[in-house]
């Protein structure tokens, strides 16, 4: 059976590059090279989306996610996926009449955090996925409490990566704070880290933090990989 074609829908350019990265890297380790899927990439405007997420426009961003699917299922892709986390409310409207399906994050995560018996994790990411509920809703569903850091410290978060890491910028001052806001959700109880953000991996990874991590983008990316080489894609309910 022929690997599937995937599509990945951009949306930070920095997110967006480390997504097709991970997704490389793992169809290496996963698969034979006459069994590699097929990977195409498009992205709207990133100024577009920044505009809307701060206006909480959530159908600008549905209809700006639902165009770039409908480009990559004109190049040919069989499903999608997006590595932005602050984005995945809007995925449902993105849905609505694509000619595809979308592959989403936060069942993934919460099915992983839970198959591994965390009871606790801590989160860092935007101020929005920080304090939103996309992943709490989904971990809470499986038992496992999220701690988010104090609202100053949210405030930091946000700044690093806004400031920051969408622009490609990685500072050793950023990431030893980072380290001091693990440090204290691992004093409250946490005994992982959900990194919330497609580009905070970007200063994090399991060398550099004293609790295990997951990355919400590699484990879609992992997924993706997996859906390509075993067979069609179905829509979600069916």
């Amino acid at each position: 059976m022929p690997s599937q074609h995937v599509g990945i829908v951009a949306v930070s350019p920095e997110g967006a590059a480390l997504a097709y990265r991970q997704f490389h890297r793992h169809a290496t380790q996963m698969t034979m090279p006459e069994d590699r899927p097929s990977v195409t990439l498009h992205g709207e405007p990133f100024d577009q989306y920044l505009k809307a997420v701060a206006d909480q426009d959530w159908e600008t961003i549905g209809l700006l996610l639902r165009r770039s699917a409908e480009c990559l299922a004109a190049a040919g892709a069989d499903f999608c996926l997006t590595p932005d986390h602050v984005v995945q409310h809007a995925v449902q409207m993105a849905e609505t009449g694509c000619p595809i399906p979308w592959l989403t994050m936060a069942e993934l995560l919460a099915d992983e955090v839970s198959n591994e018996g965390r009871q606790s994790v801590g989160i860092l990411g935007t101020r929005m996925v920080t304090n939103g509920s996309a992943y709490q809703t989904h971990l809470g569903l499986k038992g496992v409490k999220v701690m988010t850091p104090s609202p100053d410290e949210v405030d930091e978060v946000d700044s690093i990566i806004f400031q920051e890491l969408v622009l490609g910028e990685t500072h050793d001052s950023s990431r030893h704070r980072l380290g001091e806001i693990i440090a204290r959700l691992a004093d409250r109880g946490a005994e992982a880290i959900v990194m919330g953000s497609s580009e905070v991996p970007l200063l994090l990874s399991r060398s550099n933090c004293p609790l295990p991590l997951y990355d919400p983008g590699e484990i879609q990316v992992v997924r993706a990989v997996q859906m390509a080489s075993s067979g069609p894609p179905t829509r979600r309910g069916e």
